[in-house]
Order: C-alpha cells, then sequence, then structure tokens
C-alpha cells in the first residue's frame, strides 16, 4: 500500500491521548517472561490500567541496550525456550483482547533470521501496530521500509542527545508513528530523575519535523510521567514494570499502570 494510505495504530493512540490532554503511556513487557501467556496477561492488564502502547521486546542474547533488570528476564525467557516466532501469539494474544496499539521491539537479527517480509506479513496478521528498532538505521533499512509500507506497520527509530541535526532529520524522516527519544547515553534501567537531556532531545525531535516524540530510559514513577508529559507526546516505562511483574505478577503490574496513567483511586 502506499505510504500516504496508512494509518499508524501507534499515531493513533498517541493522538488520542493528545485529544486528553496528556501524553499517552507507552508500557514495556518482554515476550515470553515469565511465561508466554503471563505475558499476554500483563499487558493487557496495563491496558485496561491506562496503556496506551503496549512494547513487546523479542528476548535476545547480546541485548546491548537493556540494564540489569530486563536482561535478567530475557535471559530467562530464553532459559525457557522462547522462540522468536512465539512473539506473534504474544501480539495476537494481545489484540484480541484490548485496543491499545502493540509495537514490537527487536534487535535487527532476529527479524533478518526470519525475513523482513515474512516477520512484517506475521506482525500484521497478528494485529501488530509496527516496530521499534533500537540497532538499525534508516541508512540500513530499505528492505524494512519496503515491508513496512506493504503491511501497513509503524516503523520507530531512536535518537539520542548525541544526534547530530542532519542525523535527527533523517531519522525523524524515516520514522511513522513517533520517535523514539532516549533520554540518556546508557541501558535502560530506572532512575531517580530523569535525565535533564531529554526535554532537548524532545525538542530537536520536533524542531525537526517530529509530529510525536516519545521518551524512554529512566522512567519509572508517575512524576517522572508527568515532568516527562509537559514537553513529550509520549511516555515510555520499561524496567519499573518488570520489575513489578517479577516481585507481584499480573495484578502489580496492573497497578503500577494505573499509577503512572494517573488512573489509581486516591487510597488505593
Amino acid at each position: 500500500m502506499s505510504s500516504t494510505d496508512i494509518i499508524s495504530k501507534s499515531a493513533a493512540a498517541i493522538e488520542r491521548a493528545r485529544a486528553e490532554g496528556r501524553p499517552a503511556l507507552v508500557c514495556y513487557l518482554p515476550a515470553g517472561f515469565p511465561d508466554v501467556q503471563t505475558t499476554i496477561d500483563a499487558a493487557v492488564a496495563m491496558a485496561e490500567n491506562g496503556a496506551d502502547i503496549i512494547e513487546v521486546g523479542i528476548p535476545y542474547s547480546d541485548p546491548v541496550m537493556d540494564g540489569s533488570v530486563i536482561q535478567a528476564a530475557t535471559v530467562q525467557a530464553l532459559a525457557d525456550g522462547f522462540r522468536v516466532s512465539q512473539v506473534f501469539d504474544v501480539v495476537r494474544g494481545i489484540t484480541e483482547r484490548c485496543d491499545a496499539a502493540v509495537l514490537v521491539m527487536t534487535y535487527w537479527n532476529p527479524v533478518m533470521r526470519l525475513g523482513v517480509d515474512e516477520f512484517a506479513r506475521r506482525l500484521a496478521e497478528a494485529g501488530g501496530a509496527g516496530l521499534i528498532t533500537p540497532d538499525l538505521i534508516p541508512d540500513e533499512a530499505a528492505e524494512w521500509f519496503e515491508a513496512s509500507d506493504r503491511y501497513g506497520l509503524d516503523r520507530v527509530f531512536l535518537v539520542a542527545p548525541s544526534s547530530t541535526p542532519e542525523r535527527m532529520k533523517a531519522t525523524v524522516e524515516a520514522s511513522r508513528g513517533f520517535v523514539y527519544c532516549v533520554s540518556v547515553m546508557g541501558v535502560t534501567g530506572a532512575r531517580d530523575q530523569v535525565s535533564s537531556a531529554a526535554e532537548s532531545v524532545v525538542a530537536a525531535a520536533h524542531a525537526a519535523g517530529a509530529e510525536r516524540a516519545c521518551v524512554g530510559l529512566g522512567v519509572s514513577t508517575a512524576e517522572h510521567v508527568r515532568e516527562i508529559g509537559s514537553y513529550a507526546d509520549g511516555v515510555i516505562v520499561g524496567t519499573a514494570l518488570v520489575a513489578a511483574l517479577r516481585d507481584g505478577g499480573v495484578e502489580a503490574v496492573g497497578r503500577l499502570a494505573a499509577e503512572l496513567s494517573g488512573r489509581a483511586k486516591a487510597g488505593a
């Protein structure tokens, strides 16, 4: 299909949040942790408690961007036998039960090994919105551009405090849905304070033409969400949710999502 005909699911989710006067909440969990069905149940609980976009990570043996909490979860999923093709079962299981846009976050190697067109087709068939690709740059993404246009999928690329104006502009132009703004030079993990670089990365993305810029890395509290939401279009939370799932199961994940989204009842 023509790229102008594609209706971005993640863009639509962010715009619905914007219409309500709030940033979109993007919630991450690794697929297969602690097992496939629990990943699905936890993702649905996040959606029912205010998550606009669900980000499902494919466990990977060499996760260059992930901090210790997410690494431990993905190592466990792999040790328990998780296979890349099961991510489509996870996506389908979530999209059949809620309206949240579901993006898959993956390093590029698993997509290449399955076949870019095959991966894109199966993701679209499962109801997925698209891919977040932390180690793929637009310059090397010709095959993904073609497949994502063919199957109507979002392509979310990353920008960072180190991105040059030229790189920022090229990445914004290549992205569909939103641009993922990395707030720190480092790996994922909950932090006490949001990096001061986050606001400037978002400003640079907007200046380069990004209609939607979401901030990830280091976000763990409702206060962070409010702070980032004052200048970003969406807020991405991962490590805190993975830790909640590890320590308290599906119920704890739903509770944290409600806090992050502002839906938690006072005194609850």
